[in-house]
C-alpha cells in the first residue's frame, strides 16, 4: 500500500506518548501540554481532537505493521500498512479512533452511513453509530475517520468526536470517486459447500497477503470478524471489495459475530442471566450481523457464526447461553441465514449437543468448536454425537495461536478444518409465511389465520418465541405472553394485543439501512409493511421506493414530528421500530 507523502504542512503532531505494536515507544514532543484536564490533543492534516489522557497515540506511517486493535483505547493515524501484525484470537473492545487521508483507499471504507462534516467544519452533528463504528468524512481536512466502541464507551467517543476542529494545516480533499461506486457482492452463499482447511485472524488480511496466501499456502478459507461489539481489531481491509476479490478468486468466508458473552463470565459485555431478555439479545445480535453481512455483499443462504468464548457451564447460565442462541438462530431464519456458533467444545458446544432434540430451544445449524488436538478433522470426540449435526454441519478449530508463513508472508492464525455445506434456513414454516397485507388487523386472543401466523413469526424472529410448532395460526396463551414481553421491550402498553402500534414495531425490525427514492430490497418491503399498519392504510409492498412509498413517508415523517424529507435514515427506523 503506497502512502501519498506528507508536507510539511501535513504532518500530525500529538501531545501524547506513541505506542507501535504492543509496546514500542517514540518521544513527545518538546513542551506539548493537555489543553483540557485529563486530555492530550492530538492533530493530523489538520484535524485536530482532544482524547484522554489514557488512550495511546500510535503513527501508522511510522509503524505501518501496528495492528489496529481496540482492546485499549488508542487512536491511530495513517493507512495500515499491507502487512500488519495481529494476535491471531483477541477479544476485547474499549475505544477508539482511526484518522486516515481521504483518498480513494479510505474511500472503500464509506457506505450509505457515513456522515459528512459540513464545511468549514470538523464536526458531523449527524453521525450515527453502526455496528459499533461511527464513520465521518471530514472533506475541509482531507480525513476519514472511524471510531470503534462499544455501548458502554459511546458517550466516550461522541465527547471526542464533538472536540474536533480544523487547524491553519487543513487542506480540502474531496471525496474520491471509488466512494460512489456500485455496491459490491460475494460470490454465492458463505462458506458455501467446502471440504477443507481455513485458517481466521483478527484482522481481515490485504488484499496482497491474500494472494500471495492463495498461491502458495493449504487454505481456502478465512474466518473474518464482521459485526459484535466484544471484536478487538479493527477491520480496515474488510470492505465490499475486499470480500468480492476474495470470492471471486476461490476463497471462501467465514463471517463471525463476536458479541455479548456468557454472564458467567469475566467478559464486561455479557448477555442477561434472564433467559428471555438472552433470547431479545441473541435475536438483536442477529439483525446486526445481518446488516453487517450485507453491507458487505455476504447475501442470504450464508452462515453467519456467533463467537461465544468457553465460559464455567453451570445449569442457568448454560440457559442463558442456548436462549440467545435460540433468538439469534430464529432471527437469521427470518432473514435467510444459517445460524453458526463458534464455542469451545468443552463448554458452548457440548451445552448445545445436550439439547439438541430439546424443542425449547431453536439448534444452530452449523457448529464451530475449538478442540485443539491438531487434527485436521470433523471429529467430535466426546463432546458431540457423531449423529448430531452430521450433515456437512461442522467446523473444527484445530490448533490455535501460532503464525504461520507462506510465500513469505506470516500471519498469526487460529487453524480449521471444514465440512459444510449450502442448504435452506430450518425454519421452512416462518419462511414461507405471507406478511404482505394491506391491512393489518388487531389480533386478540382466540384470534387465528395468516396474520396471526405472521405475528407469531415476527415475535419468534424478534426473540419472543410464541412457542414450538410457531407459526400454529391461533392466537393462544403463549403468543400473547410472547407479544406482552415484547410490548414492554418497546416501551409500548404491554397487554398482549397486536395491534397499529405492536405491528409497526414488529414489521419495522431488523436493520436500518439509509432507503430514499431508487432504493430497492427487503428492508423497503420492510418498511412498506410497516408503514401499512403505521398509517392504517395500503401502501404497495413490492420492495421499491417509488413515488408512492416517497409519499406515505413524508406523510408519516410529517405527523410524527421528524423531517419530511422522504429519507428513511436513522430517525425515522427508529420511530417505526418503537411503534410510533
Amino acid at each position: 500500500m503506497k502512502l501519498r507523502p506528507l508536507g510539511r504542512r501535513r504532518q500530525w503532531r500529538a501531545t501524547m506518548v506513541f505506542l507501535a505494536a504492543a509496546s514500542a515507544l517514540a518521544t513527545v514532543p518538546a513542551g506539548a501540554a493537555a489543553v483540557n484536564s485529563g486530555t492530550h490533543t492530538v492533530t493530523y492534516h489538520g484535524y485536530q481532537v482532544q482524547v484522554p489522557d489514557s488512550w495511546q497515540v500510535i503513527d501508522l506511517t511510522a509503524q505501518p505493521e501496528t495492528c489496529i486493535r481496540f482492546d485499549h483505547p488508542a487512536i491511530y493515524l495513517g493507512h495500515p500498512g499491507i502487512r500488519t501484525h495481529c494476535p491471531a484470537h483477541l477479544l476485547g473492545r474499549t475505544a477508539g479512533l482511526l484518522v486516515e487521508p481521504l483518498d480513494a483507499l479510505a474511500a472503500q471504507r464509506m457506505t450509505d452511513t457515513t456522515a459528512r462534516a459540513d464545511h468549514g467544519t470538523a464536526v458531523a452533528p449527524s453521525a450515527i453509530s453502526h455496528n459499533d463504528e461511527i464513520n465521518v468524512a471530514v472533506q475541509d481536512a482531507g480525513v476519514l475517520v472511524t471510531t470503534a466502541q462499544t455501548p458502554d464507551t459511546e458517550t466516550t467517543v461522541r465527547r471526542v468526536l464533538e472536540s474536533a476542529t480544523l487547524t491553519a494545516d487543513a487542506e480540502t480533499a474531496p471525496v474520491p470517486p471509488a466512494a460512489q461506486a456500485a455496491r459490491l457482492a460475494a460470490a454465492g452463499p458463505q462458506p458455501g459447500t467446502f471440504l477443507g482447511k481455513a485458517f481466521d485472524a483478527c484482522a481481515a488480511p490485504s488484499q496482497s497477503t491474500m494472494n500471495t496466501w492463495y498461491g502458495a499456502s493449504p487454505y481456502r478459507a478465512v474466518g473474518v470478524y464482521i459485526s459484535g461489539a466484544t471484536r478487538a481489531c479493527g477491520q480496515p481491509n474488510l470492505t465490499a471489495n475486499w470480500v468480492t476479490n476474495q470470492t471471486s478468486k476461490g476463497w471462501r468466508l467465514i463471517p463471525i459475530d463476536v458479541g455479548k458473552q456468557a454472564p458467567c463470565t469475566t467478559f464486561s459485555n455479557k448477555m442477561s442471566s434472564s433467559t428471555a431478555t438472552a433470547r431479545s439479545q441473541g435475536a438483536s445480535a442477529a439483525a446486526t450481523s445481518v446488516a453487517a453481512a450485507q453491507a458487505l455483499g455476504i447475501p442470504a443462504g450464508s452462515a453467519l457464526y456467533s463467537d461465544i468464548e468457553g465460559y464455567p457451564s453451570t445449569s442457568s447460565c448454560k440457559a442463558s447461553v442456548l436462549s440467545y442462541l435460540s433468538g439469534w438462530t430464529d432471527a437469521l431464519h427470518t432473514d435467510g441465514y444459517l445460524a453458526g456458533l463458534y464455542s469451545s467444545a468443552a463448554s458452548g458446544i457440548k451445552d448445545a449437543a445436550t439439547e439438541y432434540t430439546n424443542t425449547a430451544y431453536t439448534r444452530v445449524d452449523h457448529i464451530w468448536y475449538a478442540w485443539w488436538n491438531s487434527a485436521a478433522d470433523t471429529k467430535t470426540g466426546n463432546y458431540v454425537p457423531a449423529t448430531s449435526w452430521a450433515d456437512h454441519q461442522r467446523i473444527h478449530q484445530y490448533k490455535g495461536g501460532a503464525s504461520e508463513t507462506w510465500g513469505g508472508v506470516s500471519i498469526s492464525i487460529d487453524r480449521n478444518y471444514l465440512d459444510v455445506r449450502t442448504s435452506a434456513p430450518a425454519s421452512p414454516n416462518c419462511t414461507a409465511t405471507n406478511r404482505n397485507f394491506g391491512a393489518y388487523t388487531t389480533l386478540t386472543p382466540g384470534s387465528t389465520g395468516e396474520q396471526t401466523s405472521a405475528a407469531q413469526c415476527l415475535l419468534k424472529g424478534a426473540g419472543y418465541d410464541p412457542g414450538p410448532g410457531t407459526p400454529t395460526g391461533t392466537y393462544d396463551a403463549p403468543t400473547v405472553a410472547a407479544t406482552t414481553s415484547f410490548q414492554a421491550n418497546r416501551g409500548l402498553p404491554a397487554d398482549g394485543i397486536t395491534e397499529s402500534r405492536t405491528w409497526t414495531a414488529l414489521l419495522a425490525r431488523g436493520s436500518t439501512p439509509i432507503v430514499r427514492i431508487g432504493s430497492t430490497g427487503t428492508a423497503v418491503a420492510r418498511m412498506q409493511r410497516a408503514l401499512t399498519a403505521a398509517l392504517g392504510r395500503t401502501i404497495t409492498i413490492d420492495s421499491t421506493f417509488g413515488a408512492g412509498t416517497d409519499n406515505a413517508v413524508r406523510d408519516y415523517q410529517s405527523t410524527r414530528g421528524l423531517p419530511s424529507d422522504g429519507i428513511v435514515g436513522p430517525a425515522t427506523w427508529s420511530a417505526l421500530q418503537t411503534g410510533k
